[in-house]
């Protein structure tokens, strides 16, 4: 459980919990271009719901806290993490693994490689599958000074389709009711990944949670109209 100080600067990793290999990069640019170079805030990690293991994160997210990618994973994040409150942390993590709330942001403390404590903030959201069960929790982690940009602009019809993407829709209920062809829909959800620098559909909604792309409080989500041209 988390606690108000770190037991050492080392947090007892799961030993029951695999070690995926880390997410495959791309580039930030969107020209699709292997190997580009990360963005600043891009500090993304999947967890379990539930014990909320970490189970794959990006190699920016395992390097704030002074590990690889494949170190990191099988920790709990709630041993990486510190809060003012951690009873309420635990809390809101509980609620968003059991599906009770969508989303979560809080401010929190983490310990770097070197034994340093650094301030940033915790956003947080619960993915679902089409039948609406918890698959996982997707996390991104913002550094104090971290620098983010106004967030992206969306067609209309990008903005459905991520849309439909955050309420846990498939390909095929996005296409029929989009009136497209699958293929249709992959492209675009490609080539959001590729501008996003997302490694999969769960990471493009934190990432567009992260960036502000959504209303809040709203389900179905939708995105802000400003984020929409």
């Amino acid at each position: 459980m988390a606690t108000t100080s770190f037991p050492d600067a080392s947090p007892r990793k799961r030993k029951n919990a695999a070690a995926p290999a880390a997410p495959a990069r791309r580039d930030p640019t969107g020209s699709g271009a292997p190997g580009g170079a990360a963005p600043a805030d891009a500090r993304t990690a999947h967890v379990s719901p539930g014990d909320l293991v970490i189970t794959a994160a990006e190699p920016e997210f395992a390097r704030a806290f002074g590990k690889s990618a494949d170190e990191i994973c099988g920790y709990g994040l709630l041993d990486l993490l510190r809060s003012p409150v951690p009873a309420r942390l635990r809390e809101q993590f509980t609620a968003l693994s059991s599906g009770h709330s969508r989303r979560l942001k809080e401010r929190v403390t983490g310990r770097d490689g070197a034994g340093r404590d650094f301030p940033a903030e915790v956003t947080a959201a619960a993915v679902r599958k089409p039948s609406g069960e918890i698959a996982g929790v997707v996390v991104f982690l913002r550094r104090a000074g971290d620098a983010v940009s106004g967030g992206p602009v969306l067609s209309a019809l990008d903005a459905q389709v991520l849309e439909g993407v955050a309420s846990g829709e498939s390909t095929v209920q996005l296409a029929s009711r989009l009136y497209l062809s699958r293929q249709g829909i992959e492209y675009r959800v490609g080539q959001m990944l590729r501008r996003f620098d997302a490694p999969n559909r769960p990471a493009l909604v934190a990432r567009a949670h992260a960036l502000g792309m959504f209303a809040a409080g709203q389900w179905p989500p939708r995105v802000l109209p400003e984020r929409v041209r």
